[in-house]
């Protein structure tokens, strides 16, 4: 297949795969065709020396992921593509042929064959190099497709190096630079190309991790940079001490914040195109002992999973919910801790709702993802715009359904229990441990307990558990002493009871597990719990009538994931009883 071709159905491919916009397209198209011209600046022609092919500048542009890139390629060509650990630890060539050479232009020599040479490469339409290459060793090339990163770290770990993509940014940073200035001096550094890799690195490294968090801490004698990938915090190379300042200043003016200021927590946003993929970034910073600690949490607009049985909805629990949101008017609560997935179902929930005959207003601090059809406000304090003054005007706006981001309260919840009693289905949040404690947390801000009864619908109480690879997952069978402690015959009377546990490998980074699924307990209210609640009935009390009613608890919903091999005994006493 011809050069041009090549790039025409790899763009057509991406297109269709809705992994590049057109206007992206037609970007990279005209900077190369500025780069052919040599009508760039001398700084820009610098920066982009060496990548003269299309899959190249999608990936060096942020437009698509190297992954993504590589896997259309396959699709074209049919060429086979290369796993990260099939790659060879040390160079098979000894020179003359330079590790220059193979640096240039993205090439791995996977195996040296007498009658072949197999060679991974990002652009299999540069054949003038494979011509070389196939000249110079006088064999024949079988060509494979490698991912760019993987294929640039083989090729460090083969020249000696071994270094990692920090170490090389490190190397342009002198020892004693980035000592703490005055604000324009800090300003100068924070725009220095060393330090803005640093940053672009560490939010690249943390969307291919799907991390949901960055944390970036600065102490006395080193910066901490940590990621939040699945609940669970992970340790990321981090640059030296003598970096955080610039650092940190280069993260508030992505974010607009004032760099100048740093006695108090600040609060901002940045939006990026990273691999491709459009993230929004919420930035917080808080003053600390050694100076501040900076948490950025990803919202990757693409990532939104709108689909119950995706988040972990099923059997008994699901039908009920989706019973309970088709009820036209009454108060729905969503409960769990921070990162418990609340303003996920939430959405999920606003989704299903959304359609013409129905209009919807929510108010949320903050926004997190805009959803097309629904009427979306911002909480902003500091003009009067909080969560009360907005729901009066919002009632006037005749919605059907109301979200609100948090029952904080008492005023809030007021307004919100008379939304419902004229005619309103209104969702929102609380922060308490199970669907029961919801019920406490309401009468405990002052609301009445026949205002409760009467428009509480329901309470769904969630947490998120790590779900296990399906690569490497290792079944065993239950020991009968287990078997007893945690009654578990009352799901499976007889037989063997075989469980699931992590063991770890490179499709999961060797940590076990991958991606997060729900677990919930749905406390729907009946007579019985309104009278229960009325006439004072404790908590303790609460639950039990609600589970002698049918309600799943969370670690019995978590018990039925273990059983159907989607997570382990582990995660689940750790995630609903703290074991």
């Amino acid at each position: 297949m011809a050069k041009i071709e090549f790039y025409e159905a790899l763009s057509k491919l991406l297109l269709q795969q809705d992994k590049l916009t057109q206007s992206d397209l037609a970007r990279v198209q005209r900077l190369m065709e500025q780069i052919e011209e040599g009508s760039l600046s001398a700084l820009l022609m610098k920066e982009y020396a060496g990548s003269d092919g299309l899959p190249e500048f999608l990936i060096r542009l942020g437009l698509c992921s190297d992954k993504d890139v590589a896997a259309a390629i396959t699709d074209i060509t049919g060429l086979a593509l290369v796993h990260a650990t099939h790659y060879p630890a040390k160079a098979i060539l000894e020179p003359p042929i330079s590790a220059r050479f193979f640096k240039e232009y993205k090439l791995v020599i996977i195996e040296n064959n007498p009658e072949e040479i197999v060679v991974a490469t990002v652009d299999p339409a540069k054949r003038y190099a494979i011509d070389a290459l196939e000249m110079a060793l006088d064999k024949p090339v079988t060509l494979r497709i490698g991912v760019l990163s993987d294929i640039n770290e083989a090729i460090e770990k083969q020249s000696g190096s071994d270094k990692s993509a920090m170490d090389r940014i490190l190397e342009d940073i002198e020892g004693d630079s980035l000592v703490e200035y005055d604000v324009e001096h800090l300003k100068d550094m924070a725009s220095e190309a060393p330090v803005v890799r640093i940053v672009n690195l560490i939010m690249q490294k943390a969307l291919e991790s799907k991390a949901s968090d960055i944390h970036i801490e600065p102490f006395e004698q080193k910066l901490v940079v940590r990621l939040r990938v699945d609940g669970v915090l992970q340790d990321l190379n981090a640059p030296p001490v003598n970096s955080t300042a610039a650092v940190i200043s280069r993260i508030k003016i992505m974010a607009k914040l004032n760099i100048a200021e740093r006695r108090i927590p600040q609060d901002g946003r940045i939006n990026l195109q990273i691999q491709g993929k459009d993230v929004d970034l919420r930035v917080s910073t808080l003053p600390t002992l050694y100076g501040e600690s900076v948490v950025i949490r990803l919202l990757e607009k693409s990532g939104l999973v709108f689909d119950f049985a995706s988040l972990g909805f099923s059997g008994k629990a699901l039908a009920q919910f989706l019973d309970i949101l088709a009820l036209p008017h009454g108060i729905v609560l969503i409960t769990g801790p921070t990162g418990s997935g609340k303003t996920t179902t939430l959405y999920a929930a606003l989704n299903r709702l959304n359609d013409i005959s129905r209009k919807i207003i929510t108010v949320e601090d903050p926004v997190e993802y805009q959803l097309e059809g629904i009427n979306q406000v911002q909480v902003q304090s500091k003009i009067g715009l909080d969560f009360p003054a907005a729901l009066r005007s919002i009632v006037r706006q005749d919605p059907d359904v109301i979200m609100i981001g948090e029952m904080r309260d008492k005023e809030t919840a007021s307004i919100a229990i008379q939304s419902a009693l004229t005619g309103h289905l209104v969702l929102s949040t609380l922060h308490t441990n199970d669907a029961v404690g919801g019920i406490a947390r309401m009468l405990d801000m002052g609301l009445e307990d026949y205002l409760l009864t009467s428009t509480l619908n329901a309470i769904l109480a969630q947490r998120l558990v790590r779900c296990l690879c399906v690569s490497c997952r290792r079944a065993y069978v239950v020991s009968e002493a287990l078997i007893q402690q945690l009654s578990l015959r009352r799901l499976q009377a007889t037989g063997d009871i075989v469980f699931y546990e992590a063991t770890g490998c490179a499709d999961c980074t060797h940590v076990g597990y991958q991606g997060r699924q729900m677990i919930v307990e749905l406390l729907v209210m009946t007579d019985n719990l309104r009278n229960a609640i009325i006439q004072g009935t404790d908590s303790v009390a609460l639950q039990q009538q609600a589970i002698n009613e049918g309600m799943l608890t969370l670690y019995e919903d978590g018990l039925q994931k273990v059983f159907a091999g989607v997570t382990s005994l582990s995660e689940v006493l750790r995630v609903s009883i703290g074991k």
